[in-house]
């Protein structure tokens, strides 16, 4: 009698892939962190209105984080320093009040930077982004 184990990967799929996310510069441990991943540019950097997003929140004192299951292409992840723990990015005059991060660590200057600076590409096997936190007022 053979035994057949079965493939958690469907014939024809794409094996699925991790992204560890390593974070730096957190001015504090209140609150939590709040990661966004999009393959959609025209979602980034919030990932508001994307059914595909990957959301991830942990407490603030969390250096590692990491997605699991992602189909292989093209990313870009923001990261929110949460520090008031309200869910949202707060800002004044349009400036972060709170700490703000991307993958790849692109030049922000006036405004988020566009998918294309924050993109990377994520395949079968585990990816790696470290991304530093920038706080502005």
């Amino acid at each position: 009698m053979a035994l057949i184990l079965a493939s958690p990967i469907a014939v024809g799929a794409a094996p699925a892939g991790q992204l560890e996310v390593e974070l730096s510069n957190l001015r504090s441990g209140d609150g939590h962190v709040r990661l966004c991943l999009t393959a959609n540019p025209k979602h980034f950097p919030n990932c508001k209105g994307d059914p595909a997003a990957h959301r991830l929140a942990a407490p603030a004192a969390s250096e590692r984080l990491r997605f699991r299951n992602l189909p292989s292409g093209a990313y870009a992840l923001s990261v929110i320093h949460d520090e008031n723990d309200n869910a949202q990015l707060d800002t004044f005059a349009r400036i972060p009040r709170e700490g703000i991060g991307f993958s790849r660590n692109p030049v922000v200057r006036f405004g988020p930077p566009k998918f294309d600076a924050a993109c990377f590409t994520i395949g079968a096997g585990e990816a790696q982004q470290n991304v530093r936190i920038r706080y502005f007022l």
